[in-house]
C-alpha cells in the first residue's frame, strides 16, 4: 500500500434503482486512514451509498471520486487494486476450501489465464495471519462458524492489497463476542495503514469503533464528523425517530445511546414518579 492514501468522495450524487431514488444530491469525503460508520435507519440509503463509492452502482448525477479523478472513468482493474468491498451476504462455491477462496482476492493483480505466483501467496498468508484464519486454509468454507466465515471474508478482501475497504454490515448476524472480534480485527488493520469504510446497524458500536461517523436519513446526510459530534440526543431524534439518552460508554469513553421507550423512562423521572406514589400513600 503506498505512503499517500488515496482519497475517496462523492459530489452531488444521485443514485436511484430503477425509478426509485435513494440518494439526491449527496456529497461526501471519506477522511482517509481513518474507520467511518455510516449509520442511520433502514431504508436510509447506507448499502446504496456503499455500493456507488465501490462503483458497483453509476450516479445518475454527480460522480464518486478517487483522488479528484471520477471513478468511472478509471480502469476496472485499478479500481480493484484500490477498493475492495465485503457486501452484506457474501457467497462462496460449495466446498471451496479457504485458502482458494482467499486466493481470489487476487484477481485484480493477475494477468489473463495467469497462475498465483511466489508474491500471491506471500500476500495470501498475510491474510490469513492478520485474520487469524491460517490454521483454516484448508477446512471447506461452508463448515466454519458465522465469526469464522467473516473472518475469512475479510482474509478474502484483505488478499486484494487495497487502500480502501468497505465493509456492508460485517457484524449481521453474528453474536455479540464475534462481533466485538471483526471489529476489534477491523481496527487492528486500520492502525496497520488502510481506510476502512463500514455500514453499521449498531449505533454504539460505530460510536466505540469508528473516528469518523455519517449518519443519513432518506439519502440525506443529517450530521457527519467524530462520534462526539454526531451522536447527540438531537441526532439520534432526527435520524432514528428515536428518544434517547446519550452518555458516555464506561469502558471506552465513546458517547453510549441508550433508547427511551413508553414502558422505561429515565430513572430519575421514575424516582419523582416513585416520590409521588409514596407521597400519595
Amino acid at each position: 500500500m503506498t505512503a499517500s492514501l488515496p482519497v475517496l468522495s462523492a459530489r452531488d450524487i444521485s443514485l436511484a434503482y430503477g425509478d426509485r431514488h435513494i440518494v439526491d444530491g449527496l456529497d461526501v469525503t471519506i477522511p482517509p486512514g481513518k474507520m467511518t460508520a455510516i449509520i442511520g435507519a433502514n431504508g436510509c440509503g447506507k448499502s446504496t451509498l456503499l455500493r456507488a463509492l465501490a462503483r458497483l452502482l453509476t450516479p445518475r448525477r454527480g460522480d464518486v471520486l478517487l483522488d479528484d479523478t471520477p471513478i468511472r472513468s478509471l480502469p476496472s482493474k485499478r479500481v480493484a487494486r484500490t477498493i475492495a468491498l465485503l457486501p452484506q451476504n457474501p457467497t462462496a462455491p460449495e466446498g471451496i476450501a479457504v485458502g482458494d477462496l482467499v486466493g481470489r482476492g487476487r484477481h485484480p493483480h493477475q494477468k489473463f489465464l495467469a497462475r498465483l505466483g511466489p508474491h500471491d501467496d506471500a500476500v495470501i498468508a498475510r491474510a490469513l495471519e492478520a485474520t487469524g484464519t491460517t490454521e483454516l486454509a484448508d477446512r471447506a468454507v461452508d463448515e466454519l462458524s458465522g465469526g469464522q466465515r467473516q473472518r475469512v471474508w475479510i482474509a478474502m478482501a484483505l488478499a486484494q492489497d487495497t487502500d480502501i475497504l468497505l465493509l456492508d454490515e460485517p457484524t449481521t448476524f453474528l453474536d455479540v463476542s464475534h462481533q466485538m472480534e471483526v471489529l476489534d480485527l477491523l481496527t487492528d488493520l486500520n492502525r496497520r495503514g488502510r481506510t476502512i469504510v463500514m455500514v453499521l446497524h449498531d449505533m454504539n458500536l460505530a460510536a466505540r469503533y469508528a473516528d469518523h461517523i455519517i449518519a443519513l436519513k432518506t439519502g440525506r446526510i443529517v450530521a457527519a464528523g467524530t462520534p462526539d459530534v454526531v451522536m447527540t440526543e438531537d441526532t439520534i431524534r432526527g435520524v432514528f425517530d428515536l428518544d434517547a439518552l446519550v452518555t458516555r460508554d464506561p469502558v471506552s469513553g465513546a458517547p453510549l445511546v441508550l433508547p427511551r421507550g413508553r414502558h422505561h423512562p429515565t430513572r430519575g423521572s421514575r424516582e419523582k414518579g416513585d416520590a409521588h406514589e409514596h407521597a400519595d400513600a
